[in-house]
């Protein structure tokens, strides 16, 4: 079995590569081979547009024809067994370099024609770790509406056929020290106290949906399912 996990953060070492390694933790516990990809370390765009993925004779379904960094790493996520990605919300929404992968991803998994995979080939299973500042109960708030942002990049992993969830971590720890920034809306011994108690389950839960689906998307790409 083979789990491939994306961050879609600048960072290397914060909370949403911390949870991805967990979710590639709990892959590894059940046997699977794993990769983590920083998207910030590829040069490569969004969807260009070129559409040799939807040419008529299907020649071009579920691949990206675009040649650059990103180009192996969608061929590669097409062949694993469980797809882990993860991205910060920025501004409200998933980071730059997220949505231009989603943007390939979901292209090359789709046409006109009412296709959306490649439902007979790719059973693997997904899940979507998303990362924020706020509580939840802002996210959930008519003023930040974030359940929308969740489904609408979620419903962009159409290529990966089997089990899917998401899964959001709130109240983030952003900064080693809070006083070196401009910061007054944050009661900072809250926030840490907040981290210190529920970031280690978040990291218990990514591990144990990293386990769950790679076993899931192990056995339906086997026929076992």
């Amino acid at each position: 079995m083979k789990a491939i996990a994306i961050n879609g953060s600048p960072r290397k070492n914060w909370n949403t590569a911390k949870i991805l390694l967990s979710a590639l933790d709990g892959a590894k516990s059940v046997g699977a081979e794993t990769e983590l990809v920083h998207l910030y370390d590829l040069n490569f765009k969004g969807c260009v547009s070129c559409f040799s993925c939807m040419v008529a004779d299907g020649s071009g379904m579920w691949h990206c024809a675009l040649k650059d960094d990103l180009q192996p790493v969608l061929e590669r996520i097409m062949q694993a067994d469980a797809v882990f990605v993860g991205s910060p919300i920025y501004v409200g929404n998933v980071t730059g370099e997220t949505r231009c992968f989603l943007e390939r991803l979901a292209f090359m998994n789709g046409t006109y024609d009412g296709a959306l995979g490649p439902k007979s080939e790719n059973r693997a299973s997904a899940a979507f770790f998303f990362t924020m500042n706020v509580r939840e109960e802002q996210a959930m708030s008519d003023d930040f509406d974030y359940p929308r942002v969740y489904e609408d990049n979620f419903s962009l992993l159409r290529g990966i056929d089997g089990t899917k969830e998401y899964y959001a971590c709130y109240n983030t720890w952003q900064f080693d020290d809070y006083s070196k920034y401009m910061n007054k809306i944050f009661d900072i011994e809250d926030k840490r106290k907040w981290h210190e108690e529920h970031f280690p389950i978040d990291l218990k839960n990514a591990f144990e949906i990293g386990a769950r689906l790679t076993r899931l998307g192990g056995a339906a790409k086997s026929g076992r399912a």
